[in-house]
C-alpha cells in the first residue's frame, strides 16, 4: 500500500512541496483576502517566492466555484493558487492546482451525505429566517441566517438527525455531516501530508474557523476576528490574537510563532 502523502500525491493534479518547513493554513473572506491592498500585495508576493519551503492551504466556507473567482478576481495583487484546498467548511478538499477534488477525502463525506441530505432538507423545507445559497457543493446545506426570525431549536433536530450545524458571522448557516468542520477534515489532511504539527499554523477570523482553532495546532486569530469568535480566546491557548487585520495579522502571527526567518 502506497504511504499516506504518495497516495494523495498520487491523487492531485501538481507536485505538493518536498520537504515544507510550513504548512500555512488560511481562511479566505477577513483573513487571506483581508487589510489594505499593498498589504495583500506584500503578503501575496512573499507566499509566491516561497512556494517551495511554505505548503499553502486555503481553509474556507467558499464552494470549489467561489475560490475560483477568488483567484481570478484577486490576480492583479499577486494571488496564487494554493497546494491544496479544504473548501464547503470542511466537505471538500481539492487540488490547489486545478480545484479538482480529492477522492481520498470527498469520497467518504460524499457517502455519509447521500444518507443525510433528504432528512435535513425537510426538516429545513419552509424554516424561517434561512435562505438557501447559490453554492454547488452536495456535500452540506448552505444558508443566509437572518437570526431576528430564525429559531435555535432547530439546530438540536438537526444534530439528532446526523447534522452539525455552524453559524458564522451572524449570517451564514452551515448544515453539514456530523463531525464534519473545517478542523477535523484539516487533521485528516495533516496526517495523510504526514506533517509535523509543530511545522502548522492556522489562520482565520470568524466561527467557522473556531474547529481549527480547536485541534490544538497554532493558530493566528486575526485583528478584525468577529467578536463571538475571540470570545473563545481564553480556551485557546495555542491561538495568537494578532493586532493587525487580514494578511498583516497572518505575519504578524508567523512572526509570534518563530517564523520569521522564511522573510530572510
Amino acid at each position: 500500500m502506497f504511504p499516506s502523502r504518495q497516495l494523495l500525491q498520487s491523487q492531485l493534479s501538481a507536485p505538493l512541496p518536498a520537504a515544507p518547513e510550513l504548512v500555512l493554513v488560511t481562511d479566505l473572506d477577513g483573513t487571506l483576502l483581508g487589510g489594505a491592498s499593498e498589504e495583500r500585495r506584500s503578503f501575496y508576493r512573499w507566499l509566491a517566492q516561497q512556494r517551495e519551503r511554505v505548503l499553502h492551504v486555503f481553509c474556507t466556507g467558499r464552494d470549489l466555484g467561489a475560490i475560483a473567482a477568488v483567484l481570478q478576481e484577486d490576480e492583479p495583487l499577486g494571488l496564487s493558487a494554493p497546494h491544496l484546498v479544504i473548501g464547503d467548511v470542511g466537505c471538500t478538499v481539492a487540488c490547489g492546482a486545478s480545484l479538482l477534488p480529492v477522492p481520498l477525502a470527498v469520497d467518504p463525506i460524499e457517502a455519509r451525505w447521500k444518507e443525510l441530505e433528504a432528512p435535513l432538507r425537510a426538516l429545513l423545507q419552509g424554516q424561517p429566517g434561512l435562505e438557501l445559497q447559490p453554492c454547488s457543493s452536495n456535500r452540506r446545506l448552505a444558508y443566509y441566517v437572518d437570526l431576528e426570525r430564525f429559531n435555535p431549536g432547530l439546530i438540536d433536530q438537526l444534530e439528532a438527525a446526523g447534522a452539525s450545524c455552524v453559524l458564522s458571522d451572524d449570517r451564514y448557516f452551515d448544515v453539514l455531516p456530523a463531525g464534519v468542520n473545517k478542523g477535523a477534515t484539516l487533521l485528516s489532511l495533516l496526517e495523510w501530508l504526514e506533517a509535523d504539527h509543530a511545522t502548522v499554523v492556522t489562520a482565520g477570523d470568524t466561527l467557522n474557523d473556531l474547529a481549527m482553532f480547536e485541534t490544538g495546532l497554532n493558530g493566528v486569530m486575526v485583528g478584525n476576528a468577529e467578536p463571538a469568535l475571540v470570545s473563545h480566546l481564553p480556551r485557546l491557548p495555542s491561538v495568537y490574537r494578532a493586532q493587525a487585520p487580514g494578511c498583516a495579522g497572518i505575519a504578524e502571527g508567523l512572526r509570534h510563532f518563530g517564523f520569521d526567518y522564511l522573510w530572510d
